[in-house]
């Protein structure tokens, strides 16, 4: 947990566009700078998007997608399973190299929050516009609950810091339990959404806002099994008329042209440089397939073919569901074991549209209107108001093609449907582990599913697939046993 004092702020420059994608980082403000000007404050701010930007191209998916049923791996003899095939398969162990780079970046990114909330309140700092000063409040106050949000979902209690703090005093932070850290999530939702409501005239595309911070606040209650206080802060996203579902669904997932209207949150990327580009086509295509998927053949994708689609995916796709052919591809030619057959491909995102190389820039969702829907149909469906959840369900499958009335549902019906409309809704937009977890469905589901997997394709491990109730939470990465002393979790 050293990453924890480490207080280095890799800093966005701005161009004289107000667009927030074309803010890149450029320069490193270093941890002995006074800030003075509100140009420094939102580069603070600014930096604090950057470990969760590069956690989300690189880790996040395997932690959250590649995990579930929704996804695995195309085999490859040339890249062997590695840290990420192993944890598809719940081969999990300390010394996963996923879990350490998702946790140092985790705290890497909290320890900015930190210091931008600590450097916000030090006398003598002017802004042209009380409302910046706000948004960025906000912005920090998000960013450390989404932070420690995802790190809570994976490894259960965690340290708990919330104020800028030295190498040496991070060596004594232990755990907090898992009841803490929600509670400061919490805490820290409800000020950002204060915080934004006091910056509405500074809103900008591309940084998180009111909305996003009350539809995570929903999704934290939904977590916890909260209902009653899940449902006010969902509604208030959907009663604020700035967002709805795009009539075509595809138009989403569009790189050129990004959305801000049924996108609440997202991580922002860019072909402009590699840094903050993302190779999320170069990862996912077909290992076999060349340069037929990413349409950049002089890129060598050998070491691909990551997150591709289950059959249990695919077969949750209902007839006509328009959702699907956006969602998954197929590239027909020779597989792993050189038979030729077509290959199924995460589709979401997409080859470059003008980089020559392997720089993508499609945004990464990660709090949809959509999503905001079905969560707030949820809600009311185990609060016993199962005919009022329909119509926002209804909402979401009409987008899709889906236009036949549903009826006759009840409660547990409602509840399967859901479910299922969240799997193939939000495919790749790394939800699916974390839906699994809180709706008590993993062991169940992911078992069967493993069956399917190992009659499927061939494993190096025999012991895939093995879910035992300890996996319901990461190993807690071996560096921070060794060096701060934390307490690792049952079963490792």
């Amino acid at each position: 947990m050293k990453k924890i004092a480490s207080i280095i702020i890799i800093c966005l420059l701005t161009s004289c566009s107000n667009d927030f994608l074309e803010l890149y980082p450029r320069d490193t403000l270093n941890e002995g700078n006074f800030y003075k000007s509100e140009v420094e404050f939102i580069l603070l701010a600014n930096g604090c998007y950057v470990p969760m930007r590069d956690y989300e191209k690189n880790q996040h998916w395997v932690l959250a997608e590649l995990i579930s049923d929704n996804t695995s791996f195309q085999n490859n003899i040339r890249t062997g399973e590695a840290s990420r095939g192993v944890i598809d398969q719940f081969i999990l162990g300390s010394d996963n190299a996923a879990y350490a780079a998702f946790w140092n970046l985790s705290y890497n990114g909290i320890t900015r929050c930190n210091k931008l909330l600590n450097e916000l309140n030090r006398e003598g700092v002017v802004f042209s516009k009380e409302s910046l000063r706000e948004r960025s409040a906000g912005e920090a106050l998000f960013l450390r609950s989404l932070y420690y949000f995802n790190l809570v979902r994976q490894f259960g209690g965690i340290p708990l810091v919330t104020t800028p703090i030295t190498s040496q005093e991070a060596v004594n932070i232990k755990r907090a339990t898992e009841a803490e850290v929600y509670e400061q999530i919490i805490k820290d939702l409800n000020e950002a959404i204060t915080r934004f409501g006091n910056a509405r005239d500074v809103e900008e595309n591309g940084r998180a806002n009111e909305r996003a911070a009350q539809g995570m606040l929903g999704k934290v209650y939904l977590t916890l099994r909260n209902y009653n206080e899940a449902g006010p802060a969902l509604l208030s996203v959907i009663n604020s008329g700035k967002h709805q579902l795009l009539p075509n669904y595809a138009d989403v997932f569009d790189p050129s042209k990004k959305d801000y209207k049924e996108t609440i949150f997202a991580m922002q990327y860019s072909e402009a440089s590699a840094e903050v580009a993302n190779q999320f086509i170069f990862l996912f295509a077909p290992h076999t397939s060349g340069g037929a998927v990413t349409k950049r053949p002089n890129i060598n994708i050998v070491g691909a073919g990551w997150n591709q689609p289950t059959d249990d995916l695919i077969n949750a796709f209902e007839p006509g569901d328009q959702r699907k052919d956006v969602s998954i591809n197929y590239w027909t030619g020779l597989d792993w074991n050189n038979q030729v057959r077509p290959i199924p491909y995460c589709a979401k995102y997409k080859p470059p549209i003008s980089a020559p190389d392997n720089r993508a820039g499609d945004n990464f969702p990660i709090l949809r209107y959509s999503d905001v829907l079905l969560m707030y149909a949820e809600v009311l469906n185990e609060q016993g108001k199962s005919n009022e959840a329909i119509s926002y369900v209804q909402k979401v499958r009409d987008r899709a093609g889906l236009t036949t009335p549903l009826t006759g549902l009840d409660k547990t019906a409602l509840q399967a449907l859901i479910a299922k409309e969240r799997q193939v809704e939000l495919c790749f937009e790394n939800h699916r582990w974390y839906d699994l977890k809180r709706t008590g469905k993993v062991q169940e589901i992911m078992t069967a599913h493993g069956l399917r997997e190992k009659a499927k394709k061939s494993f190096l491990y025999a012991e895939s697939y093995q879910i035992t109730p300890n996996k319901l939470l990461a190993p807690i990465p071996a560096n921070q046993i060794l060096v701060n002393k934390l307490a690792q979790n049952p079963g490792y």
